[in-house]
């Protein structure tokens, strides 16, 4: 299993459109994915699960910690902080 933590800097944080990118990019790869929200403490979430990302209540500024785990794991992992580190593609 490998880990990561990342701060959100989008001004919505994790949540509608965000969220639904999340969800998209982690559902591309076989392994096991969960995301909880640091700041707050919260427990760790299926990555893949919209309404359970949507849950975590990641606001701007929030850092998440992301797990992955199976073939495809470096690859998820480095996907999905690409994504939070570009803002979700806005500019």
């Amino acid at each position: 299993m490998i880990e990561a933590t990342i701060p959100v800097r989008n001004e919505v944080g994790l949540h509608a459109r965000p969220a639904a990118l999340f969800v998209k990019t982690a559902a591309k790869f076989s392994s096991t994915i969960k995301v909880k929200n640091l700041t707050t403490n919260g427990n760790f979430v299926d990555a893949k699960s919209i309404i359970m990302v949507l849950t975590l209540g990641v606001m701007k500024d929030h850092e998440v910690v992301i797990q992955s785990e199976g073939a495809d794991a470096d690859a998820a992992l480095d996907a999905l902080r690409a994504l939070i580190e570009n803002n979700f593609g806005e500019a």
